[in-house]
């Protein structure tokens, strides 16, 4: 059977470890025969045919040909339908390696197996019953996680809070589909139809819909990340600040203005947020082409961003009596939050610290964070404070541990289901005929389909498994 891009009818062999050396190396294989196959390159082929599901042999991997041992291992050993794919189904789990465990795979695929695709492994466990479509791509989630929120968002979709989240909304929704048909198809029968349906049976629905659409806004940033960007101009302090956020010495530091001519870009994390941080070009007017170019990169990357961190030099504020104006406009400019960032806190008494303070509130900046990234002064309570306002900008303070969306694919079917269902609400307030109500409940019922996988297409299955690594 074809589904998509997809044959259900091959046995299927792939590796679903790194190719690295390591201890262990898996190399998988299900489908129909799979375990009678597999037994071509087993020391016991006898007893790998006859094996029970959920055990484990052990033995050696042998070239059917040459004869000659390949490695120890075992093998486990699954039968349908008590399998992850719900097929037959074994793991070679051998040494780790590039050349044992790719031996292994080639004798699979020599000996009647056919390459995977990626996610096709996945993908089977969808076809054949054993997973939905929330929990296949929870299980892409999981496997790209970065952070422990990552894990623990991802989690709760694969044991199916999600999924239960949606089918008790579809039921809800086939009720109110129920009763409206009621008083179509029996509208002289008062005692039957009278009061069955009403517009506020989808109101009821809507508000759960609405909760569900808008904790992606607020999740999203757990898994997808943030892009957080070091602004301000030359010599505030953007280098030595990247290299203590990172723990490392990424940048050039220099007293030398200029000294960042392009961005550098880390991955690092805010209290579980997964942040891409970049360390860009000093922003001022300069006649140097080539810094200009980077002046223009910090500028563009800063409109793109999710968070600035502003960096101030405490002795031009203090010297000045005031902010410098360029640094004002561009932090109340700035469309995206901006915490501003005061540097060089070593050098600073407690007195030029109010002093500092004072003059940014004349400014109406609040809540400045002074730091010294040659101290490590104030660098928990920058971190602490990014987190906050990267929270607080999503419309949540923390994450749901109830159902929550998982994908812009789960967003958009939310979404679509929501426009539906509130254009039915407004039509049956203004009376318009049952029959076209339900059209659009109908169609509202499908969106949703779509999420699970009970409404499905081949756009939307390979829109979920192209992302999969082979092997998984």
């Amino acid at each position: 059977m074809q589904i998509g891009k997809y044959s259900l009818d091959d046995p299927i062999a792939a590796i679903a470890t790194a190719l690295s050396p390591a201890a262990l190396g898996i190399v998988r294989a299900s489908g129909k025969g799979a375990i009678d196959l597999a037994s071509a390159i087993f020391s016991k082929p006898k007893k790998l045919k006859e094996a029970q599901g959920n055990t484990i042999l052990h033995g050696w991997v042998l070239d059917p040909e040459s004869k000659k041992e390949v490695d120890e291992v075992t093998v486990c050993v699954y039968r349908e339908p008590k399998s992850f794919t719900g097929e037959d189904s074994v793991e070679f789990i051998c040494h780790g390696g590039t050349a044992v465990v790719l031996k292994i795979y080639r004798l699979l695929i020599e000996n009647g197996f056919r390459a995977a695709e990626g996610g096709e492994f996945t993908f089977r466990a969808f076809a054949n019953g054993k997973a939905d479509l929330t929990r296949a791509e929870a299980v892409n989630e999981i496997i790209n996680s970065k952070t422990d929120i990552n894990i623990e968002l991802a989690a709760g979709r694969l044991s199916g809070n999600l999924f239960s989240g949606i089918e008790e909304i579809k039921h809800e929704l086939t009720a109110v589909i129920a009763a409206a048909d009621v008083e179509i198809e029996y509208p002289e029968d008062e005692e039957t139809s009278q009061g069955a349906f009403s517009p506020d049976l989808i109101l009821r629905i809507i508000e759960p819909l609405k909760k569900l659409a808008d904790s992606w806004t607020a999740e999203k940033i757990f898994i997808q990340g943030a892009k957080v960007v070091l602004a301000g101009k030359t010599n505030a302090g953007k280098s030595s600040l990247f290299n203590a956020l990172l723990k490392e010495d990424r940048a050039i530091v220099s007293d030398i203005h200029g000294t960042t001519r392009d961005w550098l870009e880390a991955s690092l994390n805010f209290n579980g947020i997964p942040v891409s941080l970049y360390d860009t070009a000093g922003i001022r007017y300069t006649q140097d082409s080539i810094e200009a170019i980077g002046v223009e990169r910090s500028l563009e990357m800063s409109r793109n961003a999710d968070l600035i961190l502003y960096l101030c030099d405490p002795k031009d504020i203090l010297s000045a009596g005031s902010l410098n104006k360029d640094d004002s406009e561009f932090i109340k400019n700035a469309k995206a939050p901006v915490i501003t960032v005061i540097t060089k806190e070593d050098l600073l008494d407690t007195e030029s610290k109010e002093k500092i303070k004072e003059i940014l509130k004349a400014e109406k900046i609040t809540e400045p964070i002074i730091i010294s990234s040659k101290a490590s002064n104030g660098i928990k309570a920058l971190s602490e404070k990014a987190y906050s306002v990267l929270a607080k900008n999503t419309g949540s303070s923390g994450f749901s541990k109830t159902a929550s969306l998982g994908s812009e694919r789960q967003r958009d079917a939310v979404q679509k289901a929501l426009d539906v269902l509130q254009t039915a609400y407004q039509n049956s307030l203004e009376g318009f005929p049952l029959d076209l109500i339900v059209e659009d409940l109908e169609e509202a019922l499908s969106f949703l389909g779509e999420i699970t996988g009970e409404v499905r297409s081949d756009d939307i299955l390979d829109k979920v498994f192209s992302g999969f690594c082979v092997g998984k």
